[in-house]
Protein backbone atom coordinates (compact mmCIF):
# COMPACT_ATOMS: atom_id res chain seq x y z
CA UNK A 1 0.00 0.00 0.00
CA UNK A 2 2.77 2.54 0.82
CA UNK A 3 4.33 1.78 -2.56
CA UNK A 4 1.03 2.51 -4.32
CA UNK A 5 0.72 5.82 -2.45
CA UNK A 6 4.23 6.78 -3.51
CA UNK A 7 3.38 5.98 -7.14
CA UNK A 8 0.18 8.04 -6.93
CA UNK A 9 2.05 10.98 -5.39
CA UNK A 10 4.77 10.72 -8.05
CA UNK A 11 2.20 10.55 -10.84
CA UNK A 12 0.35 13.55 -9.41
CA UNK A 13 3.60 15.51 -9.30
CA UNK A 14 4.27 14.70 -12.95
CA UNK A 15 0.75 15.82 -13.90
CA UNK A 16 1.19 19.09 -12.01
CA UNK A 17 4.53 19.79 -13.68
CA UNK A 18 3.04 18.96 -17.09
CA UNK A 19 0.05 21.21 -16.44
CA UNK A 20 2.37 24.05 -15.43
CA UNK A 21 4.44 23.65 -18.59
CA UNK A 22 1.30 23.60 -20.74
CA UNK A 23 0.00 26.72 -19.00
CA UNK A 24 3.31 28.53 -19.57
CA UNK A 25 3.38 27.51 -23.22
CA UNK A 26 -0.24 28.57 -23.70
CA UNK A 27 0.38 31.92 -22.01
CA UNK A 28 3.44 32.57 -24.16
CA UNK A 29 1.58 31.52 -27.29
CA UNK A 30 -1.31 33.84 -26.43
CA UNK A 31 1.06 36.74 -25.76
CA UNK A 32 2.82 36.11 -29.07
CA UNK A 33 -0.46 36.05 -30.98
CA UNK A 34 -1.64 39.27 -29.33
CA UNK A 35 1.65 40.91 -30.31
CA UNK A 36 1.17 39.76 -33.92
CA UNK A 37 -2.38 41.13 -33.84
CA UNK A 38 -1.16 44.53 -32.70
CA UNK A 39 1.60 44.61 -35.29
CA UNK A 40 -0.89 43.79 -38.05
CA UNK A 41 -3.10 46.73 -37.04
CA UNK A 42 -0.34 49.25 -36.32
CA UNK A 43 0.08 50.43 -39.92
CA UNK A 44 -3.58 51.41 -40.02
CA UNK A 45 -3.82 52.60 -36.43
CA UNK A 46 -7.14 54.46 -36.01
CA UNK A 47 -5.31 56.82 -33.63
CA UNK A 48 -4.37 58.73 -36.76
CA UNK A 49 -7.98 59.93 -36.97
CA UNK A 50 -7.68 61.44 -33.48
CA UNK A 51 -4.33 62.95 -34.42
CA UNK A 52 -5.83 64.67 -37.48
CA UNK A 53 -8.74 66.06 -35.45
CA UNK A 54 -6.36 67.21 -32.74
CA UNK A 55 -4.10 68.96 -35.23
CA UNK A 56 -7.06 70.87 -36.66
CA UNK A 57 -8.13 71.94 -33.17
CA UNK A 58 -4.58 72.96 -32.28
CA UNK A 59 -4.30 75.26 -35.30
CA UNK A 60 -7.85 76.68 -35.29
CA UNK A 61 -8.79 79.72 -33.14
CA UNK A 62 -11.18 78.48 -30.46
CA UNK A 63 -12.99 79.49 -27.30
CA UNK A 64 -14.52 82.77 -26.16
CA UNK A 65 -11.26 84.61 -26.94
CA UNK A 66 -10.98 83.00 -30.40
CA UNK A 67 -7.33 82.05 -29.86
CA UNK A 68 -5.40 79.12 -31.33
CA UNK A 69 -2.93 76.99 -29.36
CA UNK A 70 -0.07 78.88 -31.05
CA UNK A 71 0.40 80.71 -27.74
CA UNK A 72 0.31 77.53 -25.62
CA UNK A 73 3.74 76.67 -24.21
CA UNK A 74 4.14 72.95 -23.51
CA UNK A 75 7.69 73.47 -22.32
CA UNK A 76 9.51 73.95 -25.61
CA UNK A 77 8.21 77.42 -26.43
CA UNK A 78 4.87 78.87 -27.48
CA UNK A 79 3.10 76.63 -29.97
CA UNK A 80 5.95 74.09 -30.22
CA UNK A 81 4.79 70.47 -30.11
CA UNK A 82 7.82 68.64 -31.52
CA UNK A 83 9.40 66.66 -28.67
CA UNK A 84 7.28 68.37 -26.00
CA UNK A 85 5.61 65.23 -24.68
CA UNK A 86 8.95 63.51 -24.11
CA UNK A 87 9.73 66.08 -21.41
CA UNK A 88 6.41 65.99 -19.56
CA UNK A 89 5.42 66.20 -16.74
CA UNK A 90 7.40 69.34 -15.97
CA UNK A 91 7.15 72.44 -13.78
CA UNK A 92 5.46 75.49 -15.30
CA UNK A 93 6.23 78.73 -13.49
CA UNK A 94 3.23 80.54 -14.98
CA UNK A 95 0.90 77.98 -13.42
CA UNK A 96 3.00 77.41 -10.30
CA UNK A 97 2.75 73.63 -10.46
CA UNK A 98 3.96 70.47 -12.17
CA UNK A 99 1.72 69.50 -15.09
CA UNK A 100 1.29 66.61 -17.46
CA UNK A 101 0.11 67.12 -21.04
CA UNK A 102 -3.63 67.08 -20.40
CA UNK A 103 -3.40 69.39 -17.39
CA UNK A 104 -1.35 71.84 -19.41
CA UNK A 105 -3.81 71.73 -22.31
CA UNK A 106 -6.64 72.55 -19.91
CA UNK A 107 -4.60 75.43 -18.48
CA UNK A 108 -4.10 76.88 -21.96
CA UNK A 109 -7.79 76.45 -22.79
CA UNK A 110 -8.78 78.34 -19.64
CA UNK A 111 -6.09 81.02 -19.45
CA UNK A 112 -5.54 81.70 -23.13
CA UNK A 113 -8.70 80.64 -24.96
CA UNK A 114 -11.16 81.82 -22.33
CA UNK A 115 -12.95 78.57 -21.50
CA UNK A 116 -14.12 77.96 -17.97
CA UNK A 117 -12.44 75.03 -16.24
CA UNK A 118 -15.79 73.25 -16.14
CA UNK A 119 -16.21 73.59 -19.91
CA UNK A 120 -12.62 72.61 -20.64
CA UNK A 121 -12.98 69.40 -18.60
CA UNK A 122 -16.62 68.65 -19.40
CA UNK A 123 -15.70 65.63 -21.54
CA UNK A 124 -12.24 64.38 -20.67
CA UNK A 125 -12.88 60.83 -21.93
CA UNK A 126 -14.93 59.88 -25.00
CA UNK A 127 -17.19 56.85 -25.21
CA UNK A 128 -16.08 55.51 -28.59
CA UNK A 129 -19.29 56.77 -30.20
CA UNK A 130 -21.08 60.14 -30.29
CA UNK A 131 -19.45 61.43 -27.10
CA UNK A 132 -16.07 62.74 -28.24
CA UNK A 133 -13.32 64.30 -26.16
CA UNK A 134 -11.33 67.27 -27.44
CA UNK A 135 -8.61 66.51 -24.92
CA UNK A 136 -8.08 62.99 -26.25
CA UNK A 137 -7.74 64.32 -29.79
CA UNK A 138 -5.38 67.11 -28.76
CA UNK A 139 -3.30 64.63 -26.75
CA UNK A 140 -3.10 62.30 -29.76
CA UNK A 141 -1.79 65.10 -31.96
CA UNK A 142 0.77 66.44 -29.49
CA UNK A 143 2.12 63.04 -28.49
CA UNK A 144 2.43 61.91 -32.10
CA UNK A 145 4.96 64.72 -32.61
CA UNK A 146 7.31 63.11 -30.10
CA UNK A 147 7.59 59.77 -31.89
CA UNK A 148 11.21 58.67 -31.93
CA UNK A 149 12.23 61.27 -29.33
CA UNK A 150 13.85 59.91 -26.18
CA UNK A 151 12.00 60.46 -22.92
CA UNK A 152 13.74 63.12 -20.86
CA UNK A 153 11.53 64.14 -17.93
CA UNK A 154 13.53 66.78 -15.95
CA UNK A 155 13.82 64.89 -12.67
CA UNK A 156 16.58 67.21 -11.44
CA UNK A 157 14.08 70.09 -11.24
CA UNK A 158 13.06 70.28 -7.54
CA UNK A 159 9.28 70.40 -8.09
CA UNK A 160 9.35 67.49 -10.52
CA UNK A 161 11.66 65.54 -8.22
CA UNK A 162 9.19 65.97 -5.35
CA UNK A 163 6.31 64.80 -7.55
CA UNK A 164 8.34 61.78 -8.65
CA UNK A 165 9.01 60.86 -5.01
CA UNK A 166 5.32 61.22 -4.13
CA UNK A 167 4.36 59.10 -7.14
CA UNK A 168 6.72 56.36 -6.03
CA UNK A 169 5.09 56.25 -2.60
CA UNK A 170 1.65 56.13 -4.21
CA UNK A 171 2.72 53.28 -6.48
CA UNK A 172 3.45 51.06 -3.50
CA UNK A 173 0.65 52.31 -1.24
CA UNK A 174 -1.92 49.64 -0.42
CA UNK A 175 -5.49 50.48 0.41
CA UNK A 176 -9.11 50.29 -0.62
CA UNK A 177 -11.54 47.44 -0.08
CA UNK A 178 -9.15 44.91 -1.65
CA UNK A 179 -5.91 46.19 -0.08
CA UNK A 180 -4.45 46.75 -3.55
CA UNK A 181 -1.55 48.89 -4.71
CA UNK A 182 -0.33 49.68 -8.20
CA UNK A 183 2.51 47.29 -7.40
CA UNK A 184 0.01 44.49 -6.73
CA UNK A 185 -0.51 44.10 -10.47
CA UNK A 186 2.65 45.74 -11.77
CA UNK A 187 5.33 44.68 -9.29
CA UNK A 188 6.34 41.23 -10.57
CA UNK A 189 7.10 39.45 -13.82
CA UNK A 190 4.63 37.12 -15.52
CA UNK A 191 1.35 38.50 -14.18
CA UNK A 192 -1.73 38.61 -16.39
CA UNK A 193 -5.36 39.72 -16.31
CA UNK A 194 -7.40 37.52 -18.61
CA UNK A 195 -5.20 37.36 -21.74
CA UNK A 196 -3.42 40.63 -21.04
CA UNK A 197 0.19 40.59 -19.88
CA UNK A 198 0.87 43.10 -17.10
CA UNK A 199 4.15 45.01 -17.38
CA UNK A 200 6.45 44.96 -14.37
CA UNK A 201 6.76 48.68 -13.76
CA UNK A 202 9.32 48.22 -10.98
CA UNK A 203 11.84 47.41 -13.70
CA UNK A 204 13.12 50.21 -15.92
CA UNK A 205 12.60 48.19 -19.09
CA UNK A 206 9.01 47.44 -18.08
CA UNK A 207 8.25 51.08 -17.32
CA UNK A 208 9.87 52.19 -20.56
CA UNK A 209 7.94 49.73 -22.69
CA UNK A 210 4.62 50.56 -21.02
CA UNK A 211 4.77 54.34 -20.71
CA UNK A 212 6.08 55.07 -24.19
CA UNK A 213 3.01 53.51 -25.85
CA UNK A 214 0.38 55.75 -24.26
CA UNK A 215 -1.89 57.34 -25.40
CA UNK A 216 -3.22 54.32 -27.26
CA UNK A 217 -6.17 53.33 -29.39
CA UNK A 218 -8.15 50.64 -27.57
CA UNK A 219 -9.66 48.24 -30.11
CA UNK A 220 -12.09 46.84 -27.53
CA UNK A 221 -13.48 50.32 -26.84
CA UNK A 222 -13.19 51.98 -30.25
CA UNK A 223 -11.56 54.97 -28.55
CA UNK A 224 -8.19 56.59 -28.09
CA UNK A 225 -7.23 56.61 -24.44
CA UNK A 226 -4.80 58.93 -22.70
CA UNK A 227 -2.54 58.26 -19.75
CA UNK A 228 -4.93 60.09 -17.42
CA UNK A 229 -7.58 57.58 -18.50
CA UNK A 230 -5.17 54.69 -17.88
CA UNK A 231 -4.57 55.80 -14.31
CA UNK A 232 -8.27 56.45 -13.75
CA UNK A 233 -9.13 52.93 -14.90
CA UNK A 234 -6.43 51.41 -12.71
CA UNK A 235 -7.93 53.16 -9.69
CA UNK A 236 -11.34 51.79 -10.66
CA UNK A 237 -9.99 48.25 -10.84
CA UNK A 238 -8.27 48.66 -7.48
CA UNK A 239 -11.66 49.74 -6.02
CA UNK A 240 -10.09 53.04 -5.01
CA UNK A 241 -12.06 56.31 -5.03
CA UNK A 242 -12.11 57.81 -8.52
CA UNK A 243 -8.89 59.60 -9.41
CA UNK A 244 -9.63 63.29 -9.96
CA UNK A 245 -8.67 64.35 -13.47
CA UNK A 246 -5.56 66.54 -13.43
CA UNK A 247 -5.10 66.24 -9.67
CA UNK A 248 -1.69 66.33 -8.02
CA UNK A 249 -2.12 62.63 -7.30
CA UNK A 250 -2.50 61.89 -11.01
CA UNK A 251 0.48 64.12 -11.86
CA UNK A 252 2.64 62.44 -9.21
CA UNK A 253 1.97 58.94 -10.51
CA UNK A 254 2.56 60.11 -14.08
CA UNK A 255 5.83 61.80 -13.10
CA UNK A 256 7.03 58.60 -11.43
CA UNK A 257 6.24 56.33 -14.37
CA UNK A 258 7.33 58.84 -17.03
CA UNK A 259 10.57 59.49 -15.16
CA UNK A 260 11.32 55.77 -15.04
CA UNK A 261 10.86 55.69 -18.82
CA UNK A 262 13.66 58.24 -19.34
CA UNK A 263 16.09 57.24 -22.08
CA UNK A 264 13.56 55.22 -24.09
CA UNK A 265 12.19 56.40 -27.43
CA UNK A 266 8.58 57.46 -27.34
CA UNK A 267 6.47 55.23 -29.67
CA UNK A 268 2.87 56.36 -29.22
CA UNK A 269 0.07 56.69 -29.84
CA UNK A 270 0.04 52.90 -30.01
CA UNK A 271 -2.70 50.33 -30.42
CA UNK A 272 -3.88 47.98 -27.71
CA UNK A 273 -6.52 45.30 -27.32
Amino acid sequence: MPGMIRRIVAASAVVCVFAGVVADVFAQSTADEIAKYRDALQDGNPAELWEARGEEMWKTPRGPKHVAFASCDLGQGAGVVKGAYAQLPRYFADAGRVMDLETRLVWCMVNQQGYTHADATKTVFGNGSAKRSDLEALAAYVTSRSQGVKMNVPLDEPHVHDMYALGEKMFYYRGGTHDFACATCHGDDGKRIRLQDLPNLTKVEGAQKAYTTWPAYRVSQGELRTFQWRLNDCFRQQRFPELVFGSDASIALTAYLAGRANGAEYRGPAIKR
